[in-house]
């Protein structure tokens, strides 16, 4: 089959796509990926790597996600994703649907990630079957639990509850997400949240047994195949020698990483990281975007380090800072390392809980109001957590015994022909 696939957003949202783009390669398929990336990195390598062709469009998203991040402290969350919207999405929705068009006519199926509408209403105005993958199950509806923020009282008014949830998204984004619809002369759904963000086919639910619980409420379309964990890179990466150096003069280190956010605030992240190093007394390797910390150079007990896969140093660090995306949330929790999670915004704070009730992390310490002491503390209370990281080693094996890519896999094929 011939198998196009689109995704936007930070790496964090490309990356299980790639996984999955090369699940599909190793099957069989003939693959081609669409990507626009918010934080103009291209993939380009990679796949050539694997053998799947790839487009970055456009080739240049004028995002500053500095100035969003500094603004996005102060906003609503629907707020937040309106103006993400507005700044980063919509000016380049018509290169997008352009781009969709031409993925829809090239190949048999077209996969998109979940906010990809005008893939899925391209795939509609040539009959072309469409599929969705979601990378977090907080926004399927599912009566077991409330919305996140919602309180919990039972089935019935959970469900209730989704429906204010979808009243509100309608309200929010309604306007916008249907423009493009109507232009190209189709009544959009009804509803943003429960049906025009997903495929009503088949709509993968890329996240971990471990985090999915009552999925069995989940409407039949949704599926849950697992995380879409990208090895490929991690195969190829070597540490370097420098940091095998470090990491072999000492007890194993504290991983800081705020992911692409870190990007937006750089010179806040690295403040706060090493003033919080300082206060609780460990050693650590801070991910660093900041021209002060170069990748490679180190400062007492501090590495510092540039972009790389996760996995493979996760696994030889002693606990994991980190924002609460759900790619990095996955990579620490397979790793077997403890979390302490600074979360920046409502889908982040919906990570940190799962961990955090699945005792694999302490309570949130949200980035409106962190500060080096508070973080001191959440560490410190982690790495002297035998619990914490018994729980984690556990979580890692459970984890260890799913594949998520073969998973997604078999789900598509089972559509294909269909």
């Amino acid at each position: 089959m011939k198998i196009g696939i689109q995704t936007w957003g930070s790496n964090g949202d490309i990356r299980p796509m790639l996984a999955l783009a090369e699940g599909l390669k190793k099957a069989g398929h003939t693959v081609t990926l669409v990507v626009s990336s918010i934080d103009n990195h291209s993939y380009h390598g990679i796949c050539e790597q694997l053998g799947i062709a790839y487009r970055q469009i456009p080739e240049h998203i004028d995002f500053d996600m500095q100035d969003f991040a500094l603004r996005s402290f102060k906003m609503f969350p629907l707020q937040w994703l309106r103006a993400l919207l507005d700044e980063a999405f919509f000016p380049s929705e018509q290169e997008l649907y352009k781009a969709a068009r031409q993925l829809v006519a090239d190949n048999d199926y077209v996969i998109g990630h979940h906010f990809l509408y005008p893939l899925k209403l391209a795939a509609l105005q040539q009959h072309k079957p469409f599929f969705s993958v979601t990378l977090c199950h907080a926004a399927i509806p599912n009566p077991a639990v409330p919305p996140l923020s919602f309180p919990n009282l039972g089935l019935a008014i959970n469900t209730l509850s989704w429906k204010l949830l979808d009243v509100a998204f309608n309200w929010a984004l309604k306007k916008p997400l249907s423009r493009l619809w109507l232009e190209a002369g189709h009544t959009p759904p009804a509803n943003i949240l429960t049906e025009l963000l997903t495929s009503q086919q088949l709509n993968l639910v890329a996240v971990d047994p471990l985090f999915c619980t009552s999925f069995e409420h989940w409407q039949v379309q949704h599926q849950n195949c697992g995380f879409l964990n990208l090895t490929e890179d991690a195969l190829q990466w070597q540490i370097p020698d420098q940091l095998k150096a470090f990491l072999d003069e000492g007890p194993a280190p504290v991983y800081m990483t705020f992911g692409s956010l870190q990007q937006a605030v750089p010179d806040w992240s690295m403040t706060l990281f090493l003033e919080a190093v300082a206060l609780a007394g460990c050693r650590a390797i801070i991910q660093t975007s900041s021209e002060r910390y170069p990748a490679g150079s180190q400062i007492g007990q501090v590495y510092f380090i540039g972009r790389h896969p996760h996995q493979p140093l996760f696994k030889l660090c002693a606990a994991i800072v980190h924002h609460g995306g759900a790619g990095t949330t996955h990579a620490a929790t397979l790793a077997g390392c403890p979390s302490v999670v600074v979360p920046f915004m409502d889908e982040q704070l919906f990570w940190a809980r799962q961990l955090q009730i699945l005792g694999l992390a302490g309570s949130p310490l949200p980035a409106k109001t962190i500060t080096a002491k508070l973080l001191a503390k959440g560490i410190k209370k982690v790495l002297a957590s035998k619990s914490m990281l018994d729980k984690s080693r556990l979580a890692s094996l459970s984890m260890q015994a799913h594949d998520g890519v073969t998973s997604a896999v078999n789900l598509l094929a089972s559509h294909f022909n269909n």
